[in-house]
């Protein structure tokens, strides 16, 4: 198992970049997860209903647990 006072006492040089050298540009690197791709693609109508139910259903299924919570409490008379 190679460890860091092995590679230190290796005696071999690291091999660093300069920091003028070749760096991937913008277009080679792959977008994060908070960072708009450059060819963005423009938004369909299956992504506005994914994102409509996404918003949506959380809001239904916490009133639906309440009114549920409600009923079992024997406050039933909604």
């Amino acid at each position: 198992m190679t460890t860091a006072k092995g590679i230190i006492e290796s005696g071999t040089p690291a091999r660093l970049r300069p920091a003028g050298g070749t760096m991937l540009k913008p277009m080679q690197q792959p977008a994060g997860p908070f960072e708009v791709p450059t060819q963005a693609r423009k938004p369909t109508v299956g992504d506005a209903l994914v994102t409509g139910l996404l918003v949506i259903y959380p809001a239904f299924a916490a009133v639906a647990a309440i009114v549920a919570g409600l009923f079992l409490a024997g406050t039933g008379s909604l």
